[in-house]
């Protein structure tokens, strides 16, 4: 995969004029760091001495901080509880400068708080507080109301569906925001999870992982290529979906696109990486993939580029954002063309 120089520096220059909107599960991960150096009297489990506390954005927010990170305006869509958590997370939000007018809240839901405790820069366990029912009838029509002020009030580029099955999204929702963004020629980019997997109809591309595609179609494989290309033409035909993004962990990245001849397909290898945690890395894919997306950059290259930063950031501990500088250094390094 080859990109020339300037084509490179257009193209992360052209992030900085990009406006998403990012429609989905927010939550705030919350993390407890320490050291371990011996085993609990009380039961078999490591004791980790506290040495640090902190929160960051996850799920939804997480992708509206890589959108940031990479120069884009970044509007989130989301659902909050009215607690601690949901105020903290809008702190942490409007400290990011992550636009936050699209939220709402709602007195009968948790924010969704992932609380991880490592040891010794590993991770020791991980506790979820959550609401994951469906959205009540009211909050669902003040979230609708919320994306339809936006898209009235602001040019949005692209807007990037983040479901993790926990109650925001839901068929009725895909079918709104699909039939908003039709209306206005706005690509629509979908990271999806087991509850609404077949529910996505009319996407620009999709992101699943092979856990996902195996759990959304009630696969028994696609751990080799030939179920990996019939799964992907499944969504490209019966889901008319236009571009499918398959990240395979440590093989890289599968994709396949429609054309007027029919389709494509091309496996993308990962690059060699000392990885550290792969929470997050998915949240960075969708995020490159949809940005070069809004610039009319082609499957292969949007696929080669969001690999390479997927990979980037799983050699930090816990869920952090793309370093845009080292993404453009990368690039150049391993796609420059002579």
């Amino acid at each position: 995969m080859k990109f020339s120089l300037n084509q490179l520096h257009v193209l992360f220059q052209s992030f900085e004029n990009q406006k998403v909107m990012v429609i989905g599960d927010v939550m705030l991960d919350s993390y407890i760091w320490g050291h371990v150096d011996r085993i609990s009297p009380e039961a078999p489990v490591p004791v980790v001495s506290v040495e640090k506390r902190e929160n960051r954005l996850g799920g939804a927010a997480n992708v509206g901080l890589n959108l940031k990170a990479l120069g884009a305006e970044t509007f989130i869509c989301s659902v909050v509880g009215k607690d601690d958590n949901g105020r903290s997370l809008r702190k942490l939000m409007k400290r990011s400068g992550l636009n936050e007018e699209g939220l709402v809240e709602s007195m009968h839901r948790h924010t969704t708080t992932k609380f991880r405790i490592l040891g010794n820069n590993t991770q020791m366990l991980r506790v979820d507080d959550e609401t994951t029912q469906p959205l009540d009838a009211d909050v669902f029509q003040q979230l609708c109301r919320s994306i339809e002020n936006i898209l009235n009030a602001h040019t949005v580029d692209v807007i990037v569906l983040q479901d993790y099955d926990k109650g925001v999204i839901s068929p009725s929702l895909i079918d709104f925001v699909v039939e908003q963004a039709g209306r206005r020629n706005i690509p629509v980019t979908v990271d999806p999870k087991k509850v609404n997997f077949t529910a996505y109809h009319d996407i620009t591309l999709m992101k699943p992982n092979l856990k996902e595609i195996r759990e959304g179609l009630n696969l028994t494989c696609v751990d080799n290529d030939e179920c990996l290309y019939h799964a992907t033409n499944h969504l490209l035909s019966n889901q008319n979906i236009s571009i499918v993004l398959s990240t395979l962990s440590e093989k890289g990245v599968y994709v396949r696109w429609k054309t007027k001849e029919g389709q494509k397909g091309k496996l993308i290898k990962a690059h060699v990486r000392n990885i550290a945690d792969v929470s997050g890395a998915g949240d960075t894919v969708i995020s490159v993939a949809s940005l070069c997306l809004a610039q009319g950059l082609g499957p292969e290259k949007t696929a080669a580029l969001s690999n390479l930063a997927g990979g980037l950031v799983c050699e930090q501990v816990g869920v952090v954002p793309i370093n845009k500088q080292r993404l453009l250094e990368e690039a150049i390094r391993l796609f420059k063309s002579e």
